[in-house]
């Protein structure tokens, strides 16, 4: 009999010794998104209009074929998962994230606010820094606005590889990059936001590209462009000067 409800699966001592505690518990504060997005309406409304705009992009302007087995990291509350449980070619998502509260209590109403098809997911408390699952295992390995608060990212990145399949691939989309034209410093936002319990660092797209490279992957970074008319054209002109959007694609090549 196939179920219309996600499964939860508790994984205790899960935590590495890389997780950053401080930023774990202010993401289970009840601050969290007032934090991030100003507010809970914002963060509402931008899981039921901005956020649902990704799939299309990534299927249509990446050429991906969204499918089988999907593994996202730092899944937060999970709108990703859910959008992704929709395609018709995708067997199995598992959500993972380091707050059990988020997985638990915000993913089951993301999922039923954006009717995902809940039983396709299983969620589970994760470190992206150490997974526990075996090598070999997902086609894509997914996730949003995640990589820059990692305390390691080569760490998570060759995480990620080693459990994707030989071929497969994983995307990053939502990730803040800094642009070549920027008045702020960004040692001084760093540290504000290090002093606030966040873990959040602010990364160039050179930078990301040897990341990747460390980690073992080929990358595309492809130009993030979700508006129509005459602002799909601005934005267009001024991506990765102004402002730089970009969704990271790599894949996986060989055996190991």
């Amino acid at each position: 009999m196939k179920t219309t409800v996600s499964h939860y699966v508790e994984k205790p001592g899960y935590l590495s010794l890389l997780v950053h505690r401080r930023e774990l518990a202010f993401r289970e504060s009840d601050g969290h998104l007032a934090t991030e997005f100003g507010s809970e309406a914002e963060w509402l409304r931008c899981m039921k209009e901005d956020y649902p705009k990704f799939i299309p992009f990534l299927i249509k302007r990446c050429g991906l074929d969204l499918r089988g087995r999907i593994l996202e990291i730092g899944a937060g509350a999970a709108w990703f998962s859910a959008e992704l449980s929709k395609l018709p070619g995708v067997v199995e998502v598992i959500a993972t994230d380091f707050s059990p509260k988020l997985l638990k209590e915000r993913a089951p109403q993301v999922f039923e606010l954006l009717r995902a098809h809940a039983g396709k997911i299983t969620r589970m408390p994760a470190d992206f820094h150490k997974l526990d699952f075996p090598a070999n295992q997902f086609d894509f390995v997914v996730c949003s606005a995640v990589l820059h608060h990692a305390v390691n990212m080569v760490t998570v990145l060759r995480e990620a590889r080693r459990v994707l399949k030989p071929g497969g691939r994983f995307v990053a989309i939502r990730e803040p990059v800094w642009p070549l034209i920027k008045l702020k410093s960004r040692s001084r936002i760093q540290n504000r936001l290090v002093a606030a319990g966040v873990n959040e660092h602010f990364y160039t797209l050179a930078e990301y590209r040897e990341f990747f490279e460390r980690a073992g992957f080929e990358l595309e970074a492809r130009r993030v462009n979700l508006t129509s008319g005459w602002k799909y054209y601005f934005n267009e002109a001024v991506n990765g000067l102004t402002h730089a959007r970009y969704a990271f694609v790599a894949t996986k090549r060989g055996a190991a």
